[in-house]
């Protein structure tokens, strides 16, 4: 008989996960069609490498190699990022011809450029995207600002869907005002005043917004039809996906976009209880996010961009309070549901290494951006699986020669044992062509495990 989900150890979650990521449908929930047996034969080893890889098993095939762009795919392909967002054949055509072209093992999918329309729409005032407040040639640029008052983690704490709904979405959406006159849901209990809950519905400002909603909510599923279509497709020729959905640890959460850098910084001063309390609320939400994604998309590894926690935003003292334990625990939270947490360490985190390496291991993989690869490996390394390091500016400035060297260099040191997977160590606009193919042809030619 059969094990139940819930009478699994974390590790049979994890194998059942992978199982799932070996086995891909496609949107009907049938078994998808391989282009042909060939291209099911390289999907299955790409993700069987990648597994061992994060397993940390001393002899898997060869090193993996992924690639993971920002809008380099759309100016390769002699597109604007404005094009890419708002005309998703040429989106899909760009993140086709990327992939194609360059091989890795991984689809980065075209999902991340998203839907111009949408936003302009909905008037998006966190970002600023191609041609809507930065020219149509460049990537978007996040504004940074106070979305969430210093007075009101109180209300966060006490109902964080309700002060998304009537507080966060309207200032970062401008043609979502009218949900700050609705009333919260949980008053909506008996016959007896049950009609006044919903008079705030037949509000112009309220009407006007949901109206925003609809037509938002339209493009956004012309949206992801088209993108969802080009990931079924590069499966169907053997790429498994890069990443299975994402989260995001409890401190960025409140740092990235609720709070902004100064108000989250001056709040660890004056009043660390509540941004504490605050995180702690936060975590089972993030936990939950990110196993639903895992789950619905069959796919094991969740994304987790890491940002405030990186060496020069706080004391080693202030990372093991604030941001270490709440994102630790959305981790062994994705870990105990057979999930693998992909952070990436963005910037330099050299003085926090030793504190990550208390994880359990061959459960995580690590994107590794600028920090020390070889203190890295010593540390981090000895319990999860890292993947990166190779530099954007060598990626643009370098030549074939430097990048193959700098590769050899991190195979024959970080990857030697296994447990490393090569990869850009941020995500890039810009890069030289042959750069990237000696990325992924020289990691294929060199990185093979007698």
């Amino acid at each position: 008989m059969e094990k139940q989900w819930v009478d699994m150890s974390p590790e049979e979650k994890q194998e059942e996960m992978f199982n799932q990521w070996l086995s891909p449908r496609d949107p009907e929930g049938n078994d998808l069609k391989f282009q042909s047996p060939g291209t099911q034969k390289d999907y299955i080893e790409r993700v069987t490498i990648i597994k061992d890889a994060i397993q940390m098993k001393k002899l898997p095939a060869r090193v993996p190699v992924i690639i993971s762009p920002s809008f380099f795919p759309c100016y390769y392909a002699g597109i604007t990022p404005q094009e890419a967002m708002y005309d998703y054949d040429k989106l899909n055509m760009a993140f086709r011809k990327f992939l194609l072209d360059f091989q890795p093992d991984t689809n980065i999918g075209s999902i991340g450029p998203g839907p111009g329309r949408a936003f302009e729409i909905l008037d998006y005032k966190l970002y600023s995207w191609p041609g809507h407040g930065v020219s149509p040639d460049s990537p978007y640029q996040c504004n940074e600002g106070e979305y969430m008052m210093a007075d009101e983690y109180d209300a966060l704490i006490e109902d964080p869907s309700n002060f998304f709904i009537t507080t966060y979405l309207p200032r970062v959406f401008g043609a979502l005002e009218g949900l700050k006159m609705l009333p919260a849901a949980t008053g909506i209990l008996e016959i007896f005043g049950v009609a006044t809950n919903f008079i705030p519905f037949g509000l112009p400002p309220v009407q006007a917004t949901f109206k925003a909603l609809m037509e938002a909510g339209s493009e956004a599923l012309k949206w992801i039809g088209a993108v969802s279509a080009l990931g079924n497709e590069t499966m169907a020729l053997g790429f498994p996906g890069t990443f299975g959905g994402f989260t995001k640890a409890p401190f960025d959460v409140l740092g990235d976009t609720l709070r902004g850098t100064r108000g989250i910084m001056l709040d660890m001063y004056r009043q660390p209880d509540k941004l504490l309390e605050a995180m702690d609320r936060l975590t089972p939400i993030m936990i939950k996010m990110g196993v639903n994604a895992a789950r619905m998309n069959r796919h094991p590894l969740i994304f987790m961009p890491l940002h405030k926690g990186a060496d020069g935003f706080m004391s080693d003292e202030q990372f093991k309070k604030f941001y270490w334990p709440t994102f630790r625990e959305v981790m062994i939270g994705l870990i105990n549901e057979g999930v693998i947490p992909f952070p990436a360490a963005e910037g330099y985190w050299n003085s926090r290494l030793e504190v990550l390496r208390d994880i359990p291991g061959g459960k995580t993989l690590w994107m590794i951006d600028q920090s020390d690869m070889l203190k890295a490996k010593e540390t981090l390394g000895t319990v999860a699986c890292l993947a990166g390091n190779v530099p954007s500016d060598l990626l643009k400035l370098g030549t074939p020669e430097q990048v193959k060297d700098y590769i050899k260099n991190l195979i024959d040191t970080v990857g030697k044992d296994g447990g490393y997977i090569v990869c850009n160590g941020a995500f890039f606009d810009e890069a030289k062509p042959e750069n990237l193919r000696v990325m992924v042809d020289f990691t294929r030619e060199y990185g093979i495990y007698k």
